[in-house]
């Protein structure tokens, strides 16, 4: 296992070799995610075309959480974090050059058309201060001319702009059949009227499903992040950015429920190269999880890391480094004997290859990533 201090060493290295200005030129390995999640007792992604509703497969029962959903959660806590984001919420031409403002006026005061002319590269501060968009892209495009007339001016120098995001996951699939909750249609809240002091019923929507196990599988491209300028800093922020983010952005009546399970980001040394897939290396353990439909919380479930572990031993000598993080809760298995739990993964892929392990520390390890601790907006 890599000595902490030596990786320390060594992240301060490629770090501190490249200006926060030359953000484009800091990234030179390619990595891939696994993401283990699981969902208990909520809704982990509505379909607002069907009436909010949990996205289930009609033919596999599988429930299927969206990449649009993890990166809203991903914003939601750069933004807590003091980063700047540019996609908070959609709107038309005028909101959407409002935001952008928004991001160059955290290093700029403009308050005029002009004052954007005096910007020597807008591109370069929109994104170093749009952490959001050096991870996932955007497209600034603009269906109408904004009246605003300093809004005008900010889509004038960004029409046509068009960010590709160097960072893409997948949309996940349940490893169980789910079971959706089936006693009610709505939920109903007794509340006191103010008048009489009588209760009255209030229809809440209970759109959840009992139990389900995602692997998210997500892509880092080297090549890409020179379009978005996406950093070394900004990718090792990814480790822990997603446990936090599921940690603390869902904490919203129908999204509690939902906890991190299994973390792995796969940096690779071959230029251009990843295994592909690796999400399909976890699955559960049937011979010791209970049966889908009796799934109901962590505890019902074993993990089986078996064929992950074989991948990544397979591809060893393409491989820089492995991050990761696991849940005590979560059991994994090798399909023949119990491994412990998800936080003994790191122990175990080192005992069982030569792979270089970094054995991620999320709340020791994430305030360097802060802003202003790592050099970077």
């Amino acid at each position: 296992m890599t000595n902490q201090t030596e990786l320390s060493k060594s992240t301060m290295t490629q770090t501190d070799t490249h200006d926060a200005d030359d953000r484009s030129t800091d990234l030179e390995r390619r990595s891939e995610i696994v993401f283990v999640i699981d969902a208990q007792d909520c809704n982990p992604n509505g379909n607002p075309k069907g009436e909010n509703r949990p996205r289930i497969d009609p033919v596999t029962q599988q429930c299927v959480v969206t990449d649009v959903r993890l990166k809203r959660y991903l914003r939601d806590q750069l933004n807590a974090d003091g980063h700047g984001v540019f996609v908070k919420t959609m709107g038309d031409a005028s909101s959407r050059a409002a935001l952008a403002l928004d991001r160059l006026r955290d290093v700029e005061e403009i308050n005029e058309p002009e004052d954007l002319d005096e910007i020597e590269d807008i591109h370069r501060e929109f994104l170093n201060n749009a952490s959001d968009v050096r991870y996932f892209g955007a497209t600034l495009s603009f269906n109408k001319d904004p009246e605003d007339e300093l809004h005008a001016a900010v889509k004038s120098q960004f029409e046509g702009a068009n960010y590709t995001g160097p960072v893409q996951f997948s949309p996940a699939r349940s490893l169980n059949a789910v079971e959706t909750n089936e006693e009610f249609d709505t939920l109903t809240s007794v509340i006191a009227t103010q008048e009489e002091k009588t209760t009255g019923g209030y229809g809440l929507d209970d759109n959840r499903i009992k139990y389900g196990i995602f692997p998210f599988h997500g892509l880092v491209d080297e090549h890409g992040a020179t379009n978005t300028r996406l950093s070394f800093a900004d990718v090792e922020r990814l480790d822990t950015l997603c446990w936090r983010a599921l940690k603390n952005q869902t904490i919203s009546r129908s999204k509690l429920g939902q906890e991190p399970r299994l973390y792995i980001r796969v940096e690779y040394e071959t230029e251009g190269y990843h295994v592909g897939d690796l999400h399909h290396g976890v699955q559960l353990d049937t011979d010791r999880s209970k049966p889908d439909a009796e799934l109901r919380t962590v505890n019902d479930a074993y993990l089986n890391v078996s064929d992950l572990t074989k991948r990544l031993k397979d591809h060893a000598k393409h491989i820089h480094s492995v991050h990761t993080v696991g849940s005590e809760q979560l059991r994994i298995t090798d399909g023949e004997t119990v491994l412990g739990t998800a936080a003994d993964f790191p122990d175990h892929l080192e005992a069982q290859t030569d792979l270089d392990v970094h054995p991620v520390d999320v709340y020791e390890e994430f305030n360097k990533t802060l802003p202003n601790n790592d050099g970077t907006a």
